[in-house]
């Protein structure tokens, strides 16, 4: 990027399965009209088609060009923006074809017994902790607190107690 005259890097450490990303969000409030926003690969920006297109389509609103370096793809002609939908296409298929190998492995790998999940955590003060909440002599909060949990989690664990209120 240096080689290039690049004035700002964004990195992002996130996948670019979605647009939420912290550095992304920076560039696209920093970027001005006039500027070049040079990505190393069209799935590090976006593996979705629809998420490409709009992510594209409001820097173009910006008047700012898009270029990738992987792909050789530069978004100012009309060839090139054709060309983005086809790449755009592509990334999201092979992102939705690992993830179902991911799930037909997992699917797999339970049949035969190899895959159980994470063990379940142990709590070892859990019956204690729960009887005072459930007795009213400390809140939820301060019970997940004791517990090292998350609201989530603490109101699974009581829901499996029976405990629910």
């Amino acid at each position: 990027m240096k080689e290039l005259g690049v004035e700002k890097v964004f990195l992002d450490k996130q996948s670019g399965k979605d647009t939420s990303r912290p550095e992304l969000k920076k560039m696209m409030d920093f970027v001005r009209e006039g500027d070049v926003v040079i990505v190393e690969s069209i799935s590090r920006f976006a593996r979705c088609t629809r998420d490409l297109l709009e992510l594209v389509e409001q820097l173009t609103n910006k008047g700012v060009a898009f270029v990738s370096k992987k792909e050789s793809l530069d978004t100012a002609t009309p060839s090139g923006r054709f060309v983005l939908t086809i790449f755009g296409a592509i990334a999201q298929l092979e992102r939705e074809s690992i993830l179902l190998r991911q799930q037909e492995g997992v699917a797999i790998a339970k049949a035969e017994g190899k895959y159980t999940g994470r063990p379940p955590r142990e709590h070892p003060n859990l019956e204690s902790v729960l009887n005072a909440w459930k007795h009213g002599e400390i809140s939820a909060v301060a019970a997940q607190k004791q517990l090292g949990v998350s609201k989530s989690t603490f109101y699974r664990i009581v829901g499996k107690e029976g405990l629910a209120q």
